[in-house]
């Protein structure tokens, strides 16, 4: 198995955390390089709000396989046919968005997981996660075990029934989705809202009392120090294209200046 594939991600949340994670969006294998370099503890290769497919996700992956680098990606759906797609490729760990309900939790439990815990097609002999079939017996052996299934909490309906979420077995981690969810509360754009992280707070009880992990982004008045005092495992302020970005504008914002003072004597 490559360095990132060995990684045991609940595990080291549970006995090192919390863990740093950066979002992939961009696609590009060089950025992948750099953030794996930079340390931290995973990355999130988006599916569900990035151009990225699957084709571009096992080249990230190629990238990662160097690095400890636990490697997780977002599917685009809570559906069974990207999640056997997504782990044949090899991931480790599968966010969902969008779980409403028991039945939505259920169904990405069962997508995630080989029978007879679950669904998941078999093509082990095959397929990149087990070396192509080199190692496939040992994949079956450890994969239900290492994996980390993340359920993505944003929106009311997962709101009234997180407790019954967080219960179901084989659920990993509960993320709290605070955009979306603050959007379908009412209050677009303002996740910090008193009404809406009255709900996080719900959600961050929920995980907690059923003993699982926690997830969250930072948002513009709970960055990751507030989020660690709140008890998050896991942490996700920070994305490619926004390092990108602000990295950009802080140039070019450095060079008018200069500019501007270089004018004026």
């Amino acid at each position: 198995m490559t360095a990132d594939q060995r990684i045991d991600l609940k595990q080291t949340l549970r006995t090192n955390g919390p863990g740093l994670v950066c979002w992939l969006m961009l696609g590009s294998t060089a950025v992948t390089e750099v953030v794996a370099r930079a340390g931290y503890d995973a990355v999130m290769i988006d599916m569900e709000h990035s151009p990225v497919g699957f084709g571009e996700t096992m080249e990230l992956l190629r990238a990662l396989s160097g690095f400890p680098v636990a490697p997780l990606a977002r599917v685009p759906a809570n559906d069974p046919v990207y999640l056997k797609r997504i782990l044949d490729i090899g991931v480790t760990g599968v966010m969902v968005p969008a779980v409403h309900s028991v039945a939505d939790a259920e169904r990405a439990v069962a997508g995630c997981h080989y029978p007879p815990k679950g669904r998941r097609g078999l093509a082990a002999t095959v397929v990149r996660a087990t070396g192509y079939g080199a190692f496939w017996q040992d994949y079956l052996a450890e994969i239900d075990n290492r994996l980390t299934l993340i359920c993505q909490i944003e929106s009311p309906q997962g709101l009234d029934n997180v407790e019954a979420i967080a219960a179901v077995d084989g659920v990993d981690m509960l993320f709290v989705g605070p955009f979306d969810l603050s959007a379908q509360l009412g209050y677009l754009g303002q996740p910090d809202h008193p009404e809406v992280q009255k709900a996080v707070q719900r959600i961050e009880r929920a995980a907690k009392d059923a003993g699982k992990l926690l997830g969250g982004i930072a948002t513009p008045e709970r960055g990751p120090e507030q989020l660690m005092k709140a008890g998050y495992d896991l942490l996700i302020p920070d994305a490619d294209v926004a390092h990108l970005r602000r990295g950009a504008e802080a140039s070019v914002q450095s060079f008018q200046a200069l500019k501007a003072k270089h004018r004026k004597s």
